[in-house]
Formats: C-alpha cells, structure tokens, sequence
C-alpha cells in the first residue's frame, strides 16, 4: 500500500482568544498590562489575528483597546469581540453593537447562535429574528469599518454549530447564509460544548463547504471569501485533532489559546495547533523562525497568568522530551528519533535525561557523565544509581533537582568537602494579634577555625535560615552573595502517616553575576531535603544548595 500524499502546503491563520476566552478559564486572571505584554509577543511570532476582549464587558477590555490603537503593530490585527444585536433593536441603535465600532479595531468578531434549541430556549425569539440579528449586525459592523478602513474583516462566530448542525441541519446552514448575507468574511464553526468527535467535525466541515459552495483553499489563494474557521473546546480532549481535522477540511483559520487556557476543560491549544501544522501538516503558520518561541510563549504565559506549568503539555512542557526508563535513554543516545517525534529545538524545548530509581547507568552517563569524566566508569554509575534508588525510597526524588544528585556524585567520586560544620540553628516566629508575624533563625556553625553566630529576619522560617547561613558564609566565601533563594516548594511524601508524614522540600536559586542585576541572571539550581520535620527539610535543601554553588565555583574549604 502506497503512503498518503502530504497535504498542499498553505497559509493557515492563528486566531488567539487568549485574552478574551482564555480569561475565563477557572484561576485566570490577566492584568491590562499582561494583556497588552502576551499581545506584543503574540505579534512578534507572527500570529495573524488577537481578540482583545469585549469591549462593553468591563473597564479593562475598554483600556485595552484604547492602548493597543497607540502601538505599531507588524504582523497581527487586532479584534474586538461581541454578540449580534439585541431582538427588537436597530443595530445602529444596540449598545454593543456601537461599541464594537467605537473599539475601532480593524476586525470585529460577532458571535450568534446557531442551534435551534438556544434561539428557542434560551434566546426565546423567533428562528427568523434570529436569522434577521445576525445579517444585521454583521452588516451593521461591515458598513461602519468599511467607512474608515478597506482592508476592514468582520467574522461571524456560529457558536454552538456542530451541535446544531447535528440536530437541525437547515436551520444552522441558514444562520451561516445570514451572516454571508451581511458581509463575513471568515465563517467560524464552534464546537462550544467540546463534546464532537474528530470525525464529525471533517464531515460537517466538508458539508458547508459544498452546500455553500465554499472556494476550497489553495497556497496561490489560501484565504478565499468568504471561507472557514474553527474554533474547538477541549471537553473531550480532542480539541487539536478536532481542529486539525477542520483544517484538512478546508478551514483556514484556527482560533484558539495559548496553552489551552479557557472555560471548562479549557479551548484548544494554539501551541500544539501552530507545532502540528507547520511541522507535521507542512503549512505556513508562524513568521519564518518564530516555531523555536513556542517554549518561550508557553511559559510566558503560564507565568503571567499565575499558573504553574504542565509538565506533560506536548511539544513545550518540560516533561515533553525527557527521557527516565533506562532502555529509552540508551536508545535515545544511540538515535534520538527512536525515542522522540521532533527535534525539541524545533519547538524551542531541550531534551532531559532523567535520572530516578527507574533509571539505569546510562542515564547516569547521559545526565553528567562528560561534565565528571565518568562516562565509562560503570562502577561510579552503578554506585550512584544504587545510592539515588535508596535515597527514593526515603522520599527523594532528583528529577527537579539535579544540583543534589551532582552532590551525589561529587560525594561518590570523593570530591565533595565540608564547607562548614554546623553546631545549631534555631527558628523564632513572633505573632501579635492585628500585627504582621515576624521570623527570626539564629546559625551557629563552625567555618574552619572561626565560629560564626548570626541572625537574620526573613517572611519566613526558609527565608530567615537562607539569610543567616548566607550571612555566617560570606566573610569567608563572598560568592555566596550572589546566591538567591527564589521558590520554595514541599509536598508531603507519606501523607497516612498524619502529622509524622514526610515532607519533600524543593528550593530553586538564582546565581547572579557578580555586581548585576537578577534580570542578567544566567544560571539557576534546584536542591532537595526530606524528612518529617518541615524546618529540617529545608535546612538541608538550603545547606546543600551553598555547598553546591561553592563546589562549582572551586572554592577551597576552611574546613
């Protein structure tokens, strides 16, 4: 049997909601300057279309696009959001309406309803009504952008369409007739409820395209008339097939969110979507070179929006291209294809070799074996893995913090000193009522022949140890000045045991360049500490994590 043909390669638009329909997922909450910074990078990268928000739903969407209008914008037109007129109002004299054109962005987007079951349930007017405010208010929109700007769009977004399609297929075929009627030149077909099947979405794509009689897509013409749109939920977990599928069917344009941020179980994931197309699908999406920001756009995001990152997200995540079970990592040193669908540079990601009580030698090879010149010593891998399996067994876990497993090789090559002998620490935390808790820890340790006694006050016990060991250290090793502690995290390991359960503490450090500032920082490290006292734990994390960077720095010990 012969291999399918691939695809005609075409222009295919990205459409972001992110700052509309992202918002309302469940915890997301974007400034208008988050709005306005997610907006510049999405230009940058060459995304063709940005919903701005709805400029009648509150004072934020409002500001946002009075700003945007004052910046230059190279790639991206910007889209205001609303809803068809309200029944038995002029559209000139709808208040939505009005302010859609006041927004005065190059392209509107009107949403409609196209299901039977929401004109007679929900909106509670007439099916002709119905027909009549969608045709006006696209018109209506048409007429006004036309006035100031040729290149002027209107798009029509037919909200719940495969499931009306399904139950009234005339009916949802004539409210896209409508929307024709008035002027739209992208017909978006949404899978509101996020419930379709990828099979259906192709198939009820392809009907509108002939019942339309819909100008298939070529890359001479790559965005004919009016043409198709889509725009997946993801209740189903198959909001990307689904899209994908809407684009072999003649769609030209997928709209969607960046990292798949949205109501419910969230929209479609533009990053995987754009990664699918130009990678796989072979269409044009991103500005030439801009696929390698995929990451990077990721991660800003997540950042912004307060959302810590999904691991497993294809293409982007952190976990995407890492590799633990010691037969992949052998395979994947041998042949990187065998084990992975893309290279993650592709994608702006790297690969990661985990290592874990899973692994085996290779892995220790793989992760550290050129920087320790052990990458044929297998007595040092196996001691090393032997040792990181029992340390597991106890609660460790070295995936996230490769700075304690270099201290376990360090120690196994017999390369790592004593810095400083601690003699005790103590923790102070004061609360008044109506006042602020203050916290006070006290390091008493020996450097060398010198006895250091130091306090420090923190927003915490961490943060309070942090700055008395940093501050006992830096008279004998000034470069621990330039060590900061910028995450704390602990997961309980044992939670049966109740209030004697383990806990897992995971620090995160920045190591700043000496006189810089931390937005030039360009190295930072993980350390971990387990036990069942919360304190302990992260004394260890923190006393490892300065034991560390001075190791790293070669700097000789007192001791």
């Amino acid at each position: 049997m012969s291999e399918p043909s691939p695809p005609v390669s075409r222009r295919v638009e990205l459409y972001d909601t992110t700052l509309r329909d992202g918002t309302q997922g469940l915890g997301v909450a974007l400034s208008l300057k988050d709005k306005l910074n997610i907006a510049r990078l999405l230009d940058a990268l060459g995304f063709d279309y940005i919903e701005g928000g709805y400029p009648l739903s509150n004072p934020k969407d409002v500001a946002f696009f009075e700003e945007a209008a004052k910046l230059n914008w190279r790639h991206a037109r910007l889209c205001a959001f609303g809803m068809t007129r309200r029944k038995g109002v002029r559209a000139a004299d709808d208040v939505g309406m009005n302010a859609l054109v006041d927004a005065r962005t190059p392209v509107i987007t009107i949403v409609g309803k196209t299901w039977d079951l929401h004109v007679d349930e929900v909106l509670r007017v007439s099916r002709d009504e119905n027909l009549a405010m969608i045709e006006d208010s696209v018109a209506f929109c048409h007429k006004q952008l036309k006035q100031r700007d040729d290149a002027h769009e209107v798009f029509y977004d037919a909200e719940h369409f495969f499931d009306g399609y399904k139950a009234n297929p005339a009916y949802a075929l004539a409210t896209l007739r409508a929307a024709v009627q008035g002027g739209a030149s992208r017909l978006v077909l949404c899978d509101t409820n996020g419930g379709s099947l990828p099979g259906w979405i192709r198939q009820a794509a392809g009907e509108v395209m002939r019942e339309l009689q819909l100008q298939q897509p070529t890359h001479d013409n790559p965005t004919p008339t009016p043409s198709l749109a889509i725009h997946t939920h993801n209740d189903s977990g198959l909001a990307v097939a689904n899209s994908l599928e809407a684009v072999a069917a003649g769609a030209v344009q997928v709209q969607g969110t960046i990292n798949g941020i949205g109501e419910r179980c969230g929209n479609v994931d533009l990053i995987s979507v754009a990664a699918n197309l130009q990678l796989k699908m072979h269409h044009d999406v991103l500005q030439p070179g801009k696929l390698q920001r995929l990451t990077e756009l990721s991660r800003y995001v997540y950042e912004l929006a307060n959302m810590n990152l999904a691991p497993g997200q294809p293409f982007v995540g952190a976990g995407a291209f890492a590799h633990k079970g010691g037969m992949h990592v052998h395979a994947v040193q041998r042949l990187a294809r065998s084990y992975e669908h893309i290279e993650p540079q592709l994608v702006g990601n790297e690969r990661r070799i985990l290592v874990s009580e899973l692994s085996g030698a290779s892995n220790i090879a793989a992760t550290l074996g050129q920087k320790f010149d052990i990458e044929h010593d297998k007595d040092v891998q196996r001691r090393v893995l032997n040792r990181v399996q029992d340390l597991e067994n106890q609660g460790y876990q070295f995936e996230a913090a490769l700075a304690s497993f270099e201290l376990l090789l360090y120690e196994a090559l017999d390369r790592r000193r004593p810095y400083f002998d601690l003699d005790h620490y103590r923790c102070v935390i004061l609360k008044r009522d109506h006042e602020p808790t203050s916290t006070e820890a006290i390091v008493k340790l020996n450097v060398g022949d010198a006895l250091e006694h130091c306090v420090a006050e923190g927003d915490g016990p961490v943060d309070a140890l942090s700055g008395a060991l940093r501050k006992a250290l830096a008279p004998h090793y000034p470069q621990v000045e330039h060590v900061k502690l910028t995450d704390y995290k602990v997961r309980v390991v044992n939670p049966t045991a109740g209030t004697a359960a383990k806990v897992r503490v995971t620090v995160d450090f920045l190591v700043l360049p000496d006189g810089e500032t931390e937005s030039s920082a360009h190295r930072s490290f993980t350390t971990i500490g387990v036990n069942e006292n919360i304190v302990d734990a992260s004394w260890q994390a923190i006393a490892d994590a300065f034991e560390y960077h001075l190791l790293e720095t070669a700097a000789p010990s007192l001791m």
